[in-house]
């Protein structure tokens, strides 16, 4: 409960210094449920830009913090853990934060097995920060990874929430040690059903792999709102 509460507070925190120097536009998507942020077992980040996206803590509930907090599971990238200062302050993000490499190794097992039935995945599957240039640091285009898949795999009922950012290059790209401050910073929100949502994927009378369908499906949506509106 201690580690509970610390995450929590150190979420809090991000929250309150988001609200204070930051607009936050947010927008809904499609069919949304009554309760949006209830029964979430899955919440993909989409357009990653910036290690400054803990400031979309701004954009969401309390109650969303509080269950990350608790429930959380959060695959973060080995590099960035092992920064000094950052790598600290992310393993402070969520219940479990369990460090992963770009490959398809024992790291990626370890993260499958700590889903447990109360735990909510984050992820950002896109696995690298895309570049001012538009591309990674290895100068290729930012694609969905198929781990998001995976995980997807092991979910049978609940909720998916998609979240696009709209990009944080204006407030921090990478490689700037500070981010600049009151800008706005946008995010479209998605709420889907996963047995429906595997259903719809199930139901595509292409060829491709179930894995591939979701890759590509996502990143259809990406490129419809991963924008600023």
């Amino acid at each position: 409960m201690l580690r509970t509460l610390l995450i929590f507070t150190v979420l809090m925190a991000a929250k309150t210094f988001s609200r204070v120097f930051y607009r936050h536009h947010v927008r809904w998507i499609g069919e949304t449920p009554e309760d949006p942020w209830a029964d979430l077992r899955l919440v993909v980040l989409l357009n990653h830009t910036s290690l400054f996206e803990w400031l979309f803590a701004g954009s969401v509930p309390n109650r969303f913090l509080w269950r990350t907090a608790r429930h959380a599971v959060i695959p973060v990238a080995d590099k960035t853990l092992k920064r000094p200062v950052v790598g600290t302050f992310f393993r402070l993000v969520g219940q479990h934060v369990v460090s992963i490499t770009r490959k398809p190794d024992e790291s990626w097992k370890q993260l499958l097995q700590r889903v447990d039935p109360q735990g909510m995945v984050i992820i950002l599957p896109e696995g690298r920060m895309k570049r001012e240039s538009g591309l990674d640091l290895d100068g290729r285009p930012l694609t969905v990874r198929g781990g998001v898949a995976d995980i997807f795999e092991g979910l049978r009922d609940g909720r998916m929430l998609i979240a696009y950012s709209g990009g944080l290059h204006h407030v921090q790209a990478p490689g700037q040690p500070l981010p600049h401050l009151f800008k706005k910073i946008h995010l479209s929100i998605e709420n889907l059903d996963i047995a429906s949502y595997r259903r719809r994927l199930a139901t595509d009378s292409s060829v491709r792999p179930i894995k591939q369908r979701m890759k590509d499906d996502l990143e259809r949506r990406k490129a419809l709102w991963a924008v600023p509106f």
